[in-house]
């Protein structure tokens, strides 16, 4: 154990020399698009398996299952693609919006900024001349300047995520992860000779889906692995519940 946290220690320390800092901060910030996917394959494997269940509890063919499954694939990803690429687009326009009007805001009203800067550094502990000092500073550049506002007055970060690379994540999850449960009922259409049971097996292969997701997910809201993923696995299980419950219920209706 004391070798270990010897090992991070040094490994830690190794990227926060002079020369890691510089190469990193050159670098600038990659924005990680992991929580797309995850968030699209969890609703990629909650929404199919919902449309299997409901219709294997009203106890349709294979074929039905097989034609709504892959339509709900296609429609639902590229819907919640497109929305995650319209939200993500938003975000940058408001941030582009806010940042013409500090622009603005700066040549019609400097002095006014300028007080807002000094406020904003005197709640981080600059006082007297530090103070006037680290605001000249600040305010000499209008690019720092206007960076600084959008960050500390208004709480934008200074770059955003790709909307199309957002979108196209979200997409590909959804249609890879949310194609598992059609698995065993893809399978039972081309190989019709063998017998097994084709929801029970989707279940199967769909809880463990779930549930890896949810472990995967777990660095994102900083929960334990495990507990995240019997979380991921309780909603989509509640999910297909209600769904089959549903296919149950109109069965006997149309019947």
């Amino acid at each position: 154990m004391k070798n270990s946290f010897k090992d991070d220690a040094t490994q830690l320390k190794s990227t926060h020399t002079p020369a890691a800092v510089s190469k990193r901060l050159r670098a600038g910030f990659q924005h990680s698009y992991l929580r797309d996917f995850i968030y699209g394959a969890i609703d990629g494997a909650v929404t199919t398996f919902a449309v299997v269940s409901g219709v294997a509890g009203a106890n349709l063919s294979i074929n039905v299952i097989v034609i709504l499954g892959i339509a709900n694939l296609i429609a639902d990803g590229f819907s919640m693609a497109v929305s995650n690429f319209l939200g993500t687009r938003a975000e940058e326009e408001l941030r582009q919006k806010a940042r013409r009007s500090e622009e603005e805001h700066i040549r019609k009203i400097p002095d006014g900024e300028r007080e807002e800067i000094r406020q904003i550094f005197a709640v981080k502990g600059f006082k007297g001349a530090e103070l006037e000092r680290a605001v000249k500073i600040i305010t000499s550049n209008p690019d720092q300047w206007v960076n600084t506002m959008l960050q500390e007055e208004l709480g934008f970060a200074l770059e955003g995520p790709s909307p199309f690379k957002a979108g196209l994540s979200t997409f590909i999850s959804f249609v890879i992860v949310g194609s598992l449960p059609l698995l065993a009922f893809l399978f039972q259409l081309i190989f019709p000779q063998i017998q097994f049971n084709p929801f029970l097996v989707s279940t199967m292969i769909t809880a463990v889906a779930f549930f890896g997701i949810g472990a995967l997910k777990a660095p994102f809201v900083e929960h334990r692995w495990y507990s995240s993923g019997l979380e991921t696995l309780l909603v989509g299980g509640g999910a297909a519940i209600l769904a089959y419950a549903v296919g149950v219920l109109l069965k006997g209706v149309v019947g």
